[in-house]
């Protein structure tokens, strides 16, 4: 295993940490992206010397003549390289909305009714890998440390590979991975795993996911055998040590509870509380999508309202509902679904000076949403898969007052690490969430902020930045037994399930 403290390290990802947008001339303009994993790693490229590799946000056909112009400055900006990749509209459509979200998405989700298995997906998502290899390529240098993001990138180390690129190759998925069963359901499973395993090191969010990767290798692949009983697990495969390991993401803790406390988010929740008065807030943040679990949790509020008649006039949800692939079909009709259901709860509970459901269909400003977070007496979280869900652990950290408590899905990530202090639901469980929801509007004083304290003194503990430090000591590391299992699990995983 060669050391690689010292290499230089290049990001690979599907999008770049910026986005091109028409300026107020008219003209291209480049705006910073944000984000868990901008913050991370901004400083580490930084430090070490580095490059960013990734899709702009435009198609080839819209590219602006000054693209490479522009990426230079914003390099020059950020203090390390920017390196794009065009994509044409056909590829996008084909390879993004097509296999990445249209196949991968709904597998590694479990909801196989909604994939698509076109073999023109497939055809693309192997030429886009290949594209963004010869990026890796032309941009690259001998040892790099090259650290690949997500699904819609997992062929790229097998591509790199082939065209005789010499460095240190890195997967992180930042979404759940499969059971073996619904693996299978993939026509193309065996390449996909044989590209995952031309990874020298591979990340997975929890416990849980690692097994599912190990059973489907074991399953798929039977040549390759695990060693190791911690949270990194290696193999010998073609002359290379395979390492694969669970590195939860987190948040910027210190950098949330410095931007909570500022005045803008401050006037926020004033205006949020002003405008609530009276009310057990309970809120919701969500990017649009069905794995969200938002009509399940619309139906749990229901259930609470119809359970509880105690909680009505005292108690308001705030769903945030943040538009995504507005242009897809499925995504249209899921809208109309929640839209219909809020409706229907407030056609049926709504009183002179209450509404019980307040619905924003919208992005909220960044101050916005730390005042939805202050504000909240509620955070309710019930996704129905998640890799991770990084909105409850924001919601903690911006609880600075530790007088919130969380309902969250047992099926995120971030249960396996809050399940300490948080209300854990089963969401497709209506009426279980229901009394949960009741529980929380009901609960002590002092069992909420002891509750609190415990999850935000374990996000504090594992913030971004040691997970940033993990994943690269993982690489290095002589004897794995530095890795053992995480102190906490998800019920659904006990600690004997995952060791190997």
């Amino acid at each position: 295993m060669q050391d690689n403290r010292r290499s230089r390290l290049l990001i690979v990802s599907n999008r770049l940490p910026l986005k091109v947008a028409a300026g107020a001339d008219g003209k291209a303009a480049v705006e910073p992206g944000s984000g868990g994993l901008v913050t991370a790693l901004a400083p580490v490229l930084r430090n070490r010397g580095g490059t960013w590799i990734g899709w702009p946000g435009v198609n080839a056909e819209q590219s602006p003549d000054n693209l490479s112009e522009l990426m230079e400055q914003a390099g020059a900006k950020l203090g390390y390289r920017i390196r794009p990749v065009s994509l044409t509209r056909k590829e996008v459509k084909l390879f993004y909305e097509g296999f990445s979200n249209e196949v991968l998405w709904p597998i590694f989700h479990d909801f196989p009714s909604l994939a698509e298995f076109d073999p023109a997906y497939w055809d693309a998502y192997r030429a886009v890998n290949r594209k963004y290899a010869e990026a890796v390529a032309e941009h690259g240098r001998p040892g790099d440390f090259i650290w690949i993001h997500d699904y819609q990138l997992m062929l790229v180390a097998d591509e790199c590979r082939k065209l005789g690129v010499d460095g240190f190759f890195s997967f992180f998925l930042h979404i759940p991975f499969p059971s073996l069963g619904m693996f299978l359901k993939i026509p193309w499973r065996t390449e996909i795993l044989r590209g995952l395993l031309a990874y020298d090191l591979l990340g997975v969010q929890t416990a849980w996911d690692r097994r599912n990767l190990m059973d489907c290798v074991r399953s798929l692949i039977p040549e390759v055998v695990w060693r190791g009983r911690g949270r990194v697990a290696s193999t010998s495969l073609e002359g290379r040590d395979v390492r694969i390991g669970d590195f939860p993401i987190s948040i910027d803790y210190r950098g949330f509870m410095r931007q909570a406390k500022s005045e803008p988010v401050l006037r926020a929740v004033r205006a949020i509380r002003k405008n609530l008065s009276g009310r057990t807030v309970i809120l919701g943040v969500d990017r649009l999508d069905y794995t969200k679990g938002i009509l399940y949790r619309l139906a749990a509020f229901h259930e609470a309202l119809v359970r509880y008649p105690e909680l009505r006039e005292k108690t308001t949800l705030v769903q945030v509902a943040v538009p995504s692939r507005t242009g897809v079909p499925q995504y249209k009709r899921l809208r109309a679904r929640i839209e219909r259901m809020v409706g229907r709860i407030n056609g049926q509970f709504t009183r002179p000076g209450w509404i019980p459901v307040h619905y924003i269909f919208r992005s909220l400003s960044r101050e916005e949403l730390l005042g939805y977070y202050r504000a909240a007496d509620i955070a309710l979280v019930t996704p129905l898969k998640d890799g991770m869900n990084l909105i409850a652990k924001e919601y903690c950290v911006t609880n600075v007052d530790n007088d919130g408590v969380l309902i969250l899905s047992e099926f995120a990530g971030a249960a396996s690490q809050l399940q300490i202090g948080a209300l854990l639901v089963n969401p497709f469980d209506v009426i279980g969430t229901a009394d949960s929801i009741d529980r929380a509007c009901k609960m002590p004083a002092n069992e909420r902020k002891s509750r609190m304290r415990k999850m935000r003194a374990a996000i504090r503990k594992q913030d971004v930045f040691w997970w940033v430090d993990s994943f690269l000591r993982s690489a290095i590391a002589k004897d794995l037994s530095e890795f053992p299992a995480l102190d906490e699990y998800s019920p659904l995983v006990p600690v004997e399930a995952v060791e190997t």
